[in-house]
């Protein structure tokens, strides 16, 4: 009989065999040590190595189950974390070498809320330079790559956190996403999240001397990535917690009211401008097939102005970024950081006070007509990207392919964020031969509609991951 190895067991699986005594903490927690020593060479996925420390934890949530007292849901569950929020004690660099000694005073929280919850911290995961682009590479650390092809991006900005879960170092990763950040790394390395929305997860960076602008907080969330859509659900319930140093974080519960059977999912056209790939296209309906087959009244009609969200998502981030932040991008950042950055801000219209202002207020009409529209329709099946995974650093090509991944490839993710719309990711197929995730947008804070069509869909199509590890067995990473 085949015993799977432990580093392969999902968040929920080692937090039941951990509860039950099957395997103690230490045995979990050494078996990830052990991975990630052997596949983050070929990966560069955990940049921070933090595993002294979680033998040391390890041991410790041992001695305190032995006592007989309380645990979490994830006691003894080994996490990643990715380097650009606060970790007591460690570097939040945010993969910039200008940021390397702001060591952290406290936890974030939603490093408390996982510690309280009792997972272990394996260790810290890669990003782009201050988190700013869809592929992960920076000066201080180095590029992470794919754990499915090394020529392919891992994605970006939570590209670290995707490319260590899916290569089984750590049961869940955190992220972020305030452009695609968490859904675009899920769908380039066969994983699933969860964009949360707007107020669900709390966050905060003690380390930080000055708050983020308005639009920024707005647009940004925090969430888990993982190889299994129950797991996904796990760290949403663990890392949307109260922490009352988020003043936005609202106390909504986590499974909404029931929806009327069956459950409407709409799926989205491609606008006539965009220039999709037709074997990622395929893979949407093959999706789309799947909700079918699982029960859901799926159909294809126009949605809201995808166009306007994400226009309006371009124009408030770049303005934000030229007026209050470009003066330390301009001190700490590196050229191929301004590279990249150039064409988004080349692309936005950069708004004055009052075109500021409107923009705000556009943004509340905007939200009110998709409301209204996911009222009659519960659930929006989308693309992440149009086209399929790209090579790394593909934006540093040129203005023509920087232009063709924000204006075509990505709008689909982008536009959501403005929105403050949760969104499932789950993958559903290759294009190419790399893993393609599909969206699966809901109303606010319905993240339960998302999480259960992702569920669904994940039935049909299996744990990706598992594909990944039966290539890496027949001849390692590519």
């Amino acid at each position: 009989m085949t015993v799977t190895p432990i580093w392969q067991w999902s968040a929920v699986e080692t937090a039941e065999a951990i509860r039950s005594g099957r395997a103690s903490a230490e045995d979990v927690v050494g078996a990830h040590v052990e991975r990630l020593h052997s596949a983050n060479p070929a990966l560069n996925a955990v940049v921070v190595d933090l595993s002294e420390q979680a033998m040391v934890a390890a041991r410790a949530a041992d001695r305190a189950q032995a006592s007989g007292a309380e645990f979490g849901p994830l006691h003894g569950v080994p996490v990643t974390i990715k380097i650009n929020i606060d970790v007591t004690g460690q570097a939040n660099s945010n993969g910039v070498v200008g940021l390397k000694d702001v060591i952290a005073p406290g936890d974030s929280p939603v490093v408390s809320n996982l510690k309280g919850a009792g997972a272990i911290i394996l260790g810290m995961t890669n990003t782009p330079e201050f988190s700013m682009r869809w592929f992960t590479d920076n000066p201080l650390h180095g590029a992470t790559l794919s754990p499915w092809d090394r020529a392919f991006t891992c994605g970006g900005s939570s590209g670290g956190a995707g490319a260590s879960v899916a290569a089984g170092i750590g049961a869940i990763a955190h992220g972020n996403d305030i452009g695609g950040s968490l859904r675009w790394p899920a769908s380039c390395n066969g994983v699933s999240t969860i964009k949360s929305t707007q107020g669900r997860i709390p966050a905060f960076n003690p380390s930080a001397t000055v708050e983020r602008p308005l639009m920024a907080q707005f647009m940004s969330t925090q969430g888990p990535l993982a190889r299994e859509v129950a797991d996904v659900r796990l760290g949403l319930e663990v890392m949307s917690r109260r922490d009352p140093r988020d003043p936005w974080w609202v106390p909504a519960p986590l499974i909404g009211a029931p929806q009327p059977s069956p459950i409407k999912v709409v799926v989205a056209p491609i606008p006539e401008d965009m220039e999709p790939d037709a074997e990622v296209m395929s893979l949407i309906d093959r999706a789309a097939g799947y909700l079918s087959d699982a029960g859901y009244a799926v159909e294809r009609r126009p949605i809201p102005d995808l166009w306007a969200a994400w226009r309006l998502w371009c124009d408030l981030i770049s303005t934000e970024i030229a007026t209050l932040q470009m003066a330390q991008f301009r001190e700490l950042g590196s050229a191929p950081f301004h590279q990249a950055l150039s064409g988004m801000l080349d692309i936005a219209n950069i708004l004055d006070g009052e075109g500021y202002m409107r923009a705000i207020a556009q943004r509340t009409r905007l939200i009110r007509e998709w409301l209204a529209f996911l009222e009659d329709w519960p659930i929006i099946l989308a693309p992440v990207s149009i086209q399929p995974t790209p090579r790394i650093n593909t934006d540093l090509a040129g203005k023509a392919a920087l232009r063709r991944l924000f204006l075509n490839d990505f709008r689909f993710i982008s536009a959501i964020n403005v929105l403050g719309l949760p969104s499932a990711v789950t993958p559903v197929g290759f294009a190419a031969g790399l893993p393609v995730g599909t969206q699966l947008i809901a109303s606010r804070y319905r993240e339960d509609l998302c999480l259960d069509a992702a569920a669904a869909i994940e039935a049909r199509v299996g744990i990706m991951a598992r594909t990944l590890w039966a290539r890496e067995a027949d001849g390692g990473f590519s």
